[in-house]
């Protein structure tokens, strides 16, 4: 069976073999009626089995898999699941939060690498879409302590969390209080890694921009900068790993891959979304990303003096 769970034939599970490493206290025990198609969440919680037929699922420290098909009965199965302490993109639980651009091709590259993903919205309006993905969505309000602390309590294990929230310039709280809600969460969880995305012109890049642009943005700006040195501040205290990746101005086209992340603060320009998402992605799952603070920018529409590119 292929583990994060996509559609499958009760009947195939057992002549499958897993795809990857299964997770610790995971446990699926499946007494089908029939052959039956079912969608298995890994929320390690006893949380809701989404199926096409009538599967039942519980969790215990073990894997056992019986009974799958009344038309062709099996043998039971059991195998001790093993914990991993690799960041593995095909093993990996990702927790992403933002309803954006960026973080719906953030989830997409996740899943299509195999990482089990949830994907924090405060509202319905782009379930389906996630849901679509086989992404899980948990329903938040970042700027609710108690909104994020349940996503989290939800969730048996995650391993890293991707943050772009961003508010606008009119109420821009969600670029402060929302990041550090989650933050704060993510630590008390034990997350590994917390990857957030803020923008160019925040902390000690606030030149690169130019002024022009820093003063119509500053109220964005200025919360985006607590949530970073908060973040910081926490993994200089040994709380977890961080990365902060600063993207230039954000635009929709189709990516270019062109997109570079470099340790220069003081360069700005556009970049395509999707290629700040292949960039968060890759980040993500090199330790050479570890605790910098990198702005992503497409050199091809940067003016000025070519930059040095950071190598992930």
């Amino acid at each position: 069976v292929g583990f994060p769970p996509k559609a499958a034939s009760c009947d195939d599970l057992l002549c499958c073999s897993f795809r990857q490493t299964l997770r610790s206290v995971a446990y699926w025990d499946l007494p089908c009626t029939g052959a039956s198609t079912a969608f298995i969440q890994p929320t390690m919680q006893a949380q809701k089995l989404t199926q096409a037929t009538s599967c039942s699922a519980r969790i215990q420290p073990f894997v056992r898999i019986s009974r799958i098909s009344s038309v062709r009965p099996s043998r039971p199965v059991t195998m001790r699941a093993t914990a991993s302490y690799e960041l593995d993109p095909d093993n990996a639980s990702i927790l992403v939060c933002g309803g954006g651009g960026v973080a719906l091709h953030v989830t997409r590259k996740l899943k299509d690498m195999g990482s089990w993903v949830w994907m924090m919205q405060r509202t319905d309006v782009r379930k389906a879409e996630i849901e679509k993905m086989m992404a899980f969505v948990p329903k938040g309000d970042a700027l609710n302590k108690d909104d994020v602390q349940r996503v989290f309590d939800g969730i048996e294990e995650v391993d890293a969390v991707v943050c772009t929230l961003g508010g606008t310039i009119a109420d821009p709280r969600v670029d402060s209080e929302g990041n550090i809600n989650v933050i704060d969460a993510a630590i008390k969880k034990g997350v590994k890694k917390f990857i957030l995305v803020t923008s160019v012109g925040c902390g000690d890049s606030k030149d690169a921009p130019g002024e022009r642009v820093y003063n119509i943005l500053k109220p964005v700006l200025v919360e985006k900068d607590k949530a970073e040195e908060h973040l910081k501040a926490a993994g200089a205290a040994g709380k977890l790993t961080y990365v902060i990746i600063r993207p230039g101005g954000l635009v929709s086209e189709p990516a270019t891959g062109n997109a570079i992340v470099t340790e220069d603060n003081t360069v700005s320009g556009q970049i395509h979304r999707e290629d700040v998402a292949a960039l968060v992605v890759k980040a993500l799952f090199s330790k050479k990303a570890d605790n910098k603070v990198l702005t992503a920018i497409d050199p091809t529409k940067v003016p000025g003096p070519e930059c040095k590119a950071f190598q992930l």
